[in-house]
């Protein structure tokens, strides 16, 4: 099925010559980092040392100084960057002016406490005004910051903080959540308790009381009283470390992936802005967590290199009602919605009518980030959120690549449950384990052919684990794909969630896809389990939409559906109906949980897991 876009005209993109992308992307980021503003500018547009790279060699900026600093002296200044609304209604406006003066602040803050260039700052905060302002303080003097989501656990966090050698940390007293108070700063003092940590700062978000070590902790306010409204940015390489993120591995360590000022900056402003497309009038929201790179990349840094005016919302997805995202988006007019495939199942479940009560006619735009996007789910949000008017980017990325890689522009024709195409002049494709690049049709590795400047520079103190994902010259994603005669792709999944049976390799998404085609699923999640003949079978959890009860007969009418989508090789040989599936706070899927609980295995690393 193929859709074009009903609102095609005024796009940023209209305003770009993409053919020089496709045959010189050097020329064409060369274009893209000089619409912004450099101390120096660079010497040489990259250089490869495979598979090492570097970008704007020699060039001189700071990332947060074409987010705040340029604006101070134009019109901008006073135009609004954070709506931002609480769980409990609380509702705060920052204009780029107010945004600056309180970064700045806190920035002189930082340096009053002894932070330097290049010191490491653990950031643990809800979303709140200060997660943002926090990471741009700490930007803007040339520290690293490591953003760390506060739903993560007392030793998850002890993790970061150790690996990145951290000597500072931002938190809060606590946060509201679902109508419930979540307490950071104990879950803080627990991961630190013997660790030599310099600094605590906390903001009181709830104004409860905690305990503060003497000499080492320090209210937010206390912190930047006084402090003036005016800090110098600092002048970085543009290859100085902007921050390491660490990934939400499902075993073992977690990784901490380095991403730096001059590239990243250049990758991220140039997806929001043509990607997105997000413009001067525009009220943009994506609902990540500033925790993971999606917020770090288009709730903070995207956003604010284009200007743009941004809804931040502090609570869950469903409280105190099942209605909150769509008031949120009629009382601000939102008019760009990027979004999980996780959340608009969750929502689906409940049907149309919480939704169609609502005048969600602003919207422009919609996105989807995070995980595939089933067909089914993919068209519900087309015709039921956009009413069949708004183009959908279904946007293929990774922490290790900073900003979108494969994606559709937003007035290229769409294919539910294809991504799209590698974008400005990255070559994307599918390849088997030997690096050879496979024909339409054939399922194989997602890779990327080559560089380009937002993707990673190494993994913190490990630079083996990095080397890892370049092989047969090529970067491996390892997440399965396909792709069709136009060279659309379809994202199968990881590479390594792939059930084999009787002889036949199948990809979970494809499964969970066909499950999902049945009238009464919300969601589903399939494993493969032993079988002594064979090798495997296939087992599926699967959550019901309201007003659906299970039942044996329901069971085979999925068996059925399956059947008619896939054929009989994909059918489940068990299914289970469950209330809810394990997810990652992020929203992805968490199939080894469901895996190691069936089979009685241990859980593993289980730091990332959703909790309610």
């Amino acid at each position: 099925m193929e859709i074009s876009p009903k609102k095609t005209t005024g796009f940023n993109l209209d305003n770009y010559d993409l053919k020089i992308a496709e045959e010189n992307p050097e020329k064409f980021w060369e274009k893209i980092a000089s619409e912004l503003y450099w101390f120096k500018k660079w010497e040489k547009v990259v250089e490869i040392n495979y598979p090492f790279h570097k970008w704007f060699i020699g060039g001189k900026t700071n990332i947060v100084y074409n987010c705040l600093d340029r604006y101070m002296n134009t019109w901008r200044k006073n135009k609004v960057a954070i709506y931002w609304e609480g769980e409990n209604y609380e509702r705060k406006t920052l204009s780029y002016f107010d945004l600056y003066k309180e970064v700045n602040r806190l920035a002189n803050a930082l340096k009053n406490l002894g932070v330097k260039k290049g010191d490491r700052v653990v950031i643990y905060l809800p979303r709140i005004p200060e997660q943002i302002i926090s990471m741009l303080a700490v930007a803007k003097i040339g520290a690293v910051h490591s953003v760390v989501y506060a739903g993560f656990s007392s030793q998850a966090l002890r993790d970061r903080i150790m690996d990145a050698d951290a000597k500072v940390i931002i938190t809060a007293d606590g946060y509201y959540y679902r109508g419930k108070v979540r307490k950071l700063k104990e879950i803080v003092d627990d991961a630190i308790k013997d660790l030599n940590i310099n600094k605590v700062i906390v903001v009181e978000r709830l104004g409860i009381d905690v305990d503060m070590k003497n000499g080492r902790d320090i209210y937010y306010n206390d912190a930047v009283k006084g402090m003036s409204y005016e800090c110098k940015t600092e002048v970085m390489d543009s290859e100085d470390i902007l921050f390491i993120l660490y990934t939400s591995g499902t075993t073992g360590k977690p990784k901490g992936v380095v991403h730096v000022h001059g590239g990243y900056m250049v990758g991220v402003y140039a997806t929001t802005k043509l990607i997105l497309d997000v413009k001067d009038e525009d009220i943009y929201w994506c609902t990540a967590d500033p925790g993971w790179i999606t917020g770090h990349s288009y709730i903070v840094y995207g956003p604010l290199l284009n200007n743009a005016t941004i809804l931040f919302y502090e609570g869950a997805p469903d409280y105190p009602n099942i209605e909150r995202w769509w008031e949120l988006i009629e009382r601000y007019r939102v008019t760009i919605f990027y979004t999980t495939p996780t959340a608009l199942r969750y929502f689906k479940r409940f049907g149309e009518e919480p939704i169609l009560k609502h005048d969600l006619s602003s919207l422009r735009l919609l996105g989807t980030v995070g995980e595939p996007i089933n067909p089914e789910v993919w068209l519900w949000f087309y015709k039921t959120i956009g009413r069949e008017n708004c183009p959908i980017v279904d946007t293929w990325w990774q922490t290790e690549t900073g900003m979108h890689v494969v994606t559709t522009y937003p007035n290229m024709k769409m294919k539910p449950g294809y991504a799209g195409k590698g974008i400005f002049g990255i070559k994307a494709d599918v390849a088997d384990e030997n690096g050879k690049i496979l024909n339409p049709g054939e399922k194989g590795y997602l890779v990327i052919k080559n560089f380009f400047p937002a993707l990673m520079r190494t993994i913190y103190k490990n630079e083996e684990k990095y080397k890892s994902y370049f092989r047969h010259g090529l970067y491996y994603a390892e997440d399965y794909a396909v792709k069709d005669e136009e060279g659309y792709i379809m994202i199968l999944g990881r590479s390594d969630e792939v059930i084999k049976t009787s002889g036949y390799r199948l990809g979970t998404f494809e499964i969970e896809s066909a499950i999902l085609t049945h009238e009464a699923v919300a969601e589903a999640a399939v494993i493969g389990k032993p079988h002594e003949i064979k090798g495997e079978i296939i087992k599926a959890f699967v959550v019901l939409k309201e007003g659906y009860k299970p039942s044996e007969e329901l069971k085979e009418s999925i068996r059925k559906k399956v059947r008619e989508v896939l054929g009989p090789i994909a059918v489940p040989a068990e299914i289970e109906f469950v209330d809810s599936l394990p997810k990652t706070r992020s929203g992805k899927i968490m199939r080894r949980v469901l895996k190691a609980r069936e089979l009685g295995l241990p859980l593993g690393d289980l730091s990332t897991l959703e909790e309610d």
